[in-house]
């Protein structure tokens, strides 16, 4: 919000705890009123009192004057009374307030208290009424810090509800899967073993649906086949053949219970397929399908029953994630849907504009170029529909009453599933998407009778989605639909790392991005993003959005990602930062995932969705702009660099033994080697990796910087390990130079006293597990500064630098990357620090490696451990982000955004000072 100075959900407890107990002896409302909510709204970080009244005057009902104690219009409306007084009194009161107020001024909240107890209740309107929630939300002062959330929006955060799914949809893909399962171990498997599941599926569905009669799918089961399953599959034959079959063309003495079947038509029964094969337990799978209840069952479920069926091995190869509907929902709806329902409450009592908008609506085509079974068309099909309904109802809504008169409802209904086009890889999900598709138009249609008491339905089936099986990335997605035609790209593309590539799809991505430098480090779904760019320049009437894996938006992909983009003048409009990817299907991997959406410029304020925690739902702020690390601030793009932005050490690489784990020992395979060759303990050194040092085991590594050839020769095993890695290096042209000391590290030299940085470190953690390391101990894959200044690790310890890392490193899964050309070198350290904030920093650190020795015998994994952390260790590290903070601007940073925004800036006056000052003066004249 504008008038709020936006901060995390941890600051806003601690505020309000701080308020609960500053505030627990207040009593008076004419005394202490006014300052008590003053600073209740500062716990929301609302500094801003112009945009609220005191003693706010309103008539009410009988004509008398009000004094409304606190108003902020279109917010809250806050009455409150000495403690212990009655606050239901003061909430009829406050009742006859709002009748008071102006229409466009209306809050959203009333709260009502006498200090101690808090009564909030939510209002709702329509065009008619006012509606006063009958149950508040209550909870005394002290639990104030418990109940914040309820004022989130004070905050400037706006709560996103999404639709989970049905428990029944799970139970009925598992179903499917073991069937699908016994089919393929009889040998009935391949397009024959798709179609067919297909075909079950749409009969499960129809007889819950009105397309069959009530259990008329199962009674023909039950009534027609034997227990044993012996004679299914000739029936089902029999019955496939029917569906397929006109009414006209049909026999004439064709079994009635046949008879009743309706002619379906759209193809789904045409083919002719080899008759499978039935047992005993298999017919009781297909009934205990057939005892679900399928009305009620999203189409969607078609995905997740394609992902429970599929082994690992085809899911990791096809990068098949299946989206859940709660998340696709949260794509959809900022992508376009928010927009259509925004411009159907303007124009909803105007009925000519509402007949242009519902054929707009019509109109609308949409393309999900890598569809799998089609979740993202079918959840976007019925949320169009549904839409549709509230535009008929307000079309033909007369006196409160539908008035239909002599108008035939299926010439009302426009929107149809032809407006909607995927591509997919595999024939399987195909299938299931085109039926899918049918089934959503027919749950729709049934929604229109219930609505409007009319019968509707689309049998035979006549149009259909246009799924094309083939590869997006060779297709042209021109024959698909014509961009001009286009209104919006969605989907989820494959999650395949640049690492999970095979041959093929790296040859892709590179053919793709070939005029890109550094193209071989992106992800498979960058190439989506390509080749919907290139769909936007030919209409940039054109939206796109997908969801994709966070490290996109992370690491050394982002520069070659999105540098095309944004040069060719896309931008983003609306993105979801990293949440946790959720799927009801079995098998389901983890992945942390973003969505991102992006076209042509279109408004001044971009909606941007944040996270808590990756399991938590979002929080919606309007910002200026989004960039490529989905932070609001300037569309900087972060390269490699060879050599720091600042005045600093280097940070480089840790020693490589390039040996094949001949000259490096784990503790056990030390002391056996030692005890095989006493004579060697001398060549030893400690030897570290990121992982030892934060887990604290020891490893050990043979040093010979310093070795003899004659002391070599009498050391029999330690020379026997010492060919072995000549043999090892000669193997490789990148290692042969190094063959002729085969004795040696690949570097030979270490510092004195180095600062160890690990290249990974968990995700988790609020503080890096950093430190001081001596020239006794050989550092590898790991990072090191040759420095012992208290100075640099202050700042490397310090939150501005995590928040850094979290936004700018790469991500394996959650757990941070650290790299030194790409983080450490873009790093903006504080511009010219005094000495007495050096000398205060230092000391600061001091204490915290002060704080890490009362625990010896713990790793620092442990010490760093969210949960785990000592509470001395966690206050020196607060106390050192003071400091540090102030280093950087005298107030301090009250959240993670604010400071990764203001690292931003900064780092774009280190790289370009000009553009930087510009930008500074034209804001002072504005």
């Amino acid at each position: 919000m504008s008038n709020s100075v936006k901060i995390n959900w941890n600051e806003i407890k601690e505020r309000a705890l701080s308020f609960s107990n500053e505030w627990k002896d207040a009593t008076r409302e004419e005394a202490e009123a006014k300052q008590f909510l003053v600073e209740f709204f500062k716990v929301f970080g609302v500094y801003n009192r112009k945009v609220m009244s005191f003693e706010h005057r309103v008539k009410k009902f009988n004509d008398n004057d009000g004094k409304i104690d606190l108003f902020w219009p279109k917010t809250i409306l806050v009455e409150m009374k000495s403690r212990g007084q009655d606050l239901s009194k003061a909430y009829e009161q406050a009742k006859e307030y709002v009748h008071g107020l102006e229409q466009n001024v209306l809050p959203r909240l009333i709260l009502i208290s006498d200090f101690e107890n808090f009564h909030l209740y939510n209002l709702d309107y329509d065009a008619s009424d006012i509606h006063f929630s009958s149950k508040p939300v209550e909870f005394q002062l002290k639990d104030f810090m418990l109940n914040v959330h309820h004022f989130r929006f004070l905050a400037g955060y706006e709560k996103k509800e999404y639709k989970e799914q049905d428990p029944v949809n799970i139970k009925a893909a598992e179903l499917m899967g073991k069937l699908h399962d016994r089919l393929t171990e009889i040998g009935y498997s391949g397009h024959s073993l798709e179609v067919y599941l297909v075909r079950l599926l749409f009969c499960l569905f129809a007889e819950d649906t009105t397309i069959f009669n009530i259990q008329q799918f199962q009674d023909f089961i039950e009534q027609r086949t034997s227990e044993d399953g012996s004679d299914l599959a000739p029936k089902l034959q029999e019955l496939f053949e029917v569906l397929n079959t006109a009414d006209e063309n049909r026999f004439t003495n064709l079994d009635e219970q046949l008879s009743e079947f309706p002619y379906v038509n759209g193809k789904l029964f045409a083919e002719h397929l080899p008759i499978a094969s039935f047992d005993a337990k298999m017919r009781a799978t297909l009934l205990d399908c057939c005892y679900l209840d399928w009305s009620n069952i999203s189409p969607g479920i078609f995905g997740s029953m394609f992902q429970s069926i599929m082994n690992p091995k085809e899911r990791r190869n096809l990068g098949a994630h299946y989206t859940s509907e709660k998340n696709i929902l949260k794509l959809i709806r900022p992508l376009f849907l928010d927009d259509l329902y925004a411009e159907f409450a303007r124009i909803k009592n105007k009925k000519n504009e509402l007949g242009e908008f519902h054929e707009k609506l019509s109109n609308l085509k949409f393309l999900d170029p890598a569809c799998g079974c089609g979740n993202f068309l079918v959840i976007t099909y019925r949320e169009l529909r549904l839409l549709e309904i509230e535009v008929l109802k307000a079309l033909f809504k007369e006196k409160g009453q539908i008035i239909l008169k002599n108008i035939d409802i299926s010439s009302l209904i426009f929107i149809d599933v032809d407006q909607f086009y995927g591509i997919e890889i595999e024939e399987w999900p195909v299938r299931i998407s085109e039926v899918a598709m049918w089934l959503m138009d027919h749950q729709m249609n049934m929604a229109v009778r219930s609505e409007f008491g009319f019968y509707f339905a689309r049998l035979p089936l006549k149009n259909s989605a246009k799924i094309i099986n083939g590869n997006a990335l060779t297709v042209d997605w021109e024959d698909v639909v014509p961009s001009k035609d286009l209104s919006y790209i969605l989907g989820n593309p494959p999650f395949i790392g640049k690492k999970e590539q095979n041959t093929e799809q790296k040859k892709q991505v590179l053919t793709e991005f070939v005029s890109i430098k550094n193209a071989g480090v992106l992800d498979y779904v960058a190439c989506w993003y390509s080749k919907a760019m290139t769909v936007i320049l030919k209409n940039p009437n054109v939206l796109a959005a997908f969801v994709s894996t966070n490290s996109i938006i992370h690491g050394e992909q982002v520069k070659p990602l999105w540098e095309n983009i944004l040069n060719n003048k896309l931008e983003i409009f609306f993105a979801h930062q990293t949440f946790k990817w959720t799927s009801e299907a079995k098998g389901k991997a983890a992945v942390h995932v973003v969505i991102v959406g992006f076209g042509v410029k279109r408004k001044s304020s971009r909606r941007l969705f944040i996270y808590q925690d990756i399991s938590s739902e979002p929080d919606e702020i309007k910002v200026k702009n989004i960039n490529p690390y989905l932070i609001n601030a300037s569309n900087l793009l972060l390269g490699n660099l060879s050599k720091p932005i600042c005045q600093i050490p280097r940070l480089v690489e840790g020693i490589t033994p390039l040996d094949n784990g001949l000259l490096s020992f784990k503790k056990s395979e030390y002391e056996e080697f030692i005890k095989k060759e006493p004579n060697s303990k001398k060549w030893f050194k400690k030897w570290v990796t990121g992982h030892s040092f934060i887990n604290s085991y020891p490893l050990y590594c043979l040093w010979l910087s310093k070795i003899s050839p004659s002391e070599i020769k009498k050391l029999p095993h330690l020379k026997k390990r010492i060919n072995e890695v000549k043999e090892f290096r000669l193997q490789s042209k990148s290692s042969q130079k190094f063959a002729d000391t085969p004795w040696l590290f690949r570097e030979t030299s270490l510092p004195k006293n180095y600062i160890l940085i690990p290249k990974s470190s968990s995700g988790k953690r609020d503080y890096l597990p950093i430190g001081f390391i001596s020239d006794e101990i050989v550092s590898s894959s790991s990072l090191y500064l040759d420095s012992k200044d208290f100075f640099i690790l202050g700042v490397l310890f310090s939150k501005m630098h995590i928040v850094w890392l979290k936004h700018i490193g790469g991500r394996i899964k959650s757990d941070y990357r650290y790299s030194a050309k790409l983080v450490y070198n873009n790093f903006p350290w504080p511009i010219s620090p005094t000495d007495d904030q050096k000398k205060i920093i230092i000391e600061k650190t001091e204490n915290i490696l002060e704080a890490r020795k009362e625990f010896a015998d713990s790793s620092l994994a442990d010490l760093y451990d969210s949960v785990t952390m000592p509470a001395n260790l966690r206050k020196a590290h607060t106390e050192l982000d003071k400091v540090v903070d102030k280093c950087y601007r005298p107030h301090p940073f009250i959240s993670e955004l604010g400071r990764i925004e203001f690292l931003f800036k900064l780092y774009e006056t280190y790289t370009n000072p000009i553009a930087s000052k510009e930008k500074s003066v034209k804001k002072r004249k504005a």
